[in-house]
């Protein structure tokens, strides 16, 4: 892991705030199977980034890590279904995302299959099925962490404006591992923060709430110049 990568995961395992789950520095003694969840989560997105940082070209930013995406995997718009090689009929393999071990980090009792996010296949599924190199993209959001209603942590919520403005310093760093890549924004939040930052764009529509056939017409636009 470089030194540049420890450090955002350093800062993004230390955020805290009220009704948001932090995957990589909190435990979730409901959901998550031991306590060495945070760690493998942190062990996942470490093989995820250091795997794509000298090569990836494209970089999508969604809005925030979602219960049945990140809060698992520890990947942003990646599902433990994914990482489980559970969705290889769908021409997602797990090796696509990291070739280091995975390991899931819920519960067996609740999704025997592990958690499954459709927002994570359609974006997997769409560029992998064009051809684009898996790793010449890097997913992330606007706002890190999964932010949930109160009291249920397998739900979510849109961020609050605050806390978009919490999370964009560390949006602002990770996009420095990406200098020369184009960004995509995925949905208006994303825009609105990539906006404030100042930080040249092209926008698509959030594959979420019956988006997804516009999502993959814009992005296949995008892909077509890149394969």
């Amino acid at each position: 892991m470089t030194t540049t990568i420890a450090r955002i995961i350093g800062r993004l395992s230390e955020f805290s705030a009220p009704h948001v789950f932090n995957p990589w520095g909190a435990f979730d003694p409901a959901h998550d199977a031991s306590r060495r969840a945070p760690g493998i989560r942190r062990q996942q997105l470490a093989a995820y980034l250091a795997e794509r940082a000298s090569r990836a070209r494209l970089v999508l930013i969604a809005e925030a890590a979602g219960y049945q995406g990140a809060k698992f995997s520890g990947i942003p718009m990646t599902s433990e279904r994914i990482l489980l090689d559970r969705l290889t009929a769908r021409g997602i393999a797990s090796d696509a995302v990291i070739r280091a071990p995975v390991e899931r980090t819920s519960r067996l009792t609740g999704k025997p299959l592990g958690f499954n996010e459709p927002t994570a296949t359609v974006v997997w599924g769409t560029l992998l099925g064009a051809g684009l190199d898996a790793r010449g993209w890097v997913n992330w959001n606007a706002f890190a962490w999964h932010p949930h209603r109160p009291g249920d942590r397998l739900s979510n919520r849109t961020p609050t404006r605050a806390e978009l403005e919490a999370g964009r310093p560390l949006l602002r760093s990770f996009l420095r591992l990406f200098p020369r890549a184009e960004v995509v924004a995925l949905g208006r939040h994303a825009a609105d923060s990539l906006t404030r930052l100042e930080v040249p764009y092209r926008a698509v529509r959030h594959p979420s709430m019956g988006g997804a056939t516009r999502f993959r017409a814009e992005i296949l636009r995008i892909a077509a110049g890149r394969r």
